[in-house]
């Protein structure tokens, strides 16, 4: 997917009226990152971007796609889910495996992200813990699924499940041989 990511970036700043440098204070990143992002001379991380993307108010979803999907939608076909994992460049691939994010509908119309997601063996979210505004759960469908949060870690396996407070940093990672399926949620929206 051909996406110019430095240039939306630049744009939604422009339009914020934000210089790079007040960007980067709100956002609680490098000045410099700012830059080499806007001149595509990097691609940040999801964790980076996800920041950036906070000091603008604006998620991933909204960053993203061009249109916004219907709002008054009840139901959803398979194929109608918004694959995350295309439009995130790089989204959540680890050096072993890789995550797939499918949305339900408008995340931000309903306050709440409905995730489908998959873990390939081996994929990690990183070591870089995860933190943000939310409260999150989910259930593990089939695999195995090691989860940090804080200081407490534990393997779920299929029918287990998970919620806690998102602003405690948390990891999630397949321990497992086999891909490992969860269906979770978070509200407010996260990607």
């Amino acid at each position: 997917m051909d996406f110019d990511v430095g240039a939306r970036l630049r744009e939604l700043r422009a339009a914020a009226g934000l210089s790079q440098r007040e960007l980067a204070t709100r956002a609680g990143v490098p000045h410099g990152l700012i830059a080499t992002v806007e001149q595509n001379k990097s691609s940040p991380s999801v964790a980076s971007l996800r920041k950036i993307l906070d000091g603008l108010a604006v998620n991933f979803v909204d960053f993203f796609s061009a249109e916004a999907p219907q709002q008054d939608k009840v139901f959803f076909e398979k194929a109608e889910l918004i694959d995350l994992t295309s439009i995130i460049p790089g989204a959540m691939k680890s050096k072993k495996g890789r995550i797939t994010f499918k949305q339900v509908g408008d995340a931000r119309a309903h306050n709440l992200q409905i995730l489908h997601e998959i873990y390939e063996p081996g994929a990690d979210t990183g070591k870089a813990m995860l933190a943000h505004a939310s409260k999150e759960g989910g259930v593990v469908i089939s695999g195995l699924l090691e989860i940090t949060v804080g200081q407490s870690v534990r393997v779920l396996k299929a029918g287990e499940a998970y919620l806690f407070d998102s602003q405690t940093p948390h990891r999630f990672r397949n321990v497992g041989s086999e891909p490992c399926e969860v269906v979770s949620a978070c509200t407010p929206p996260y990607l």
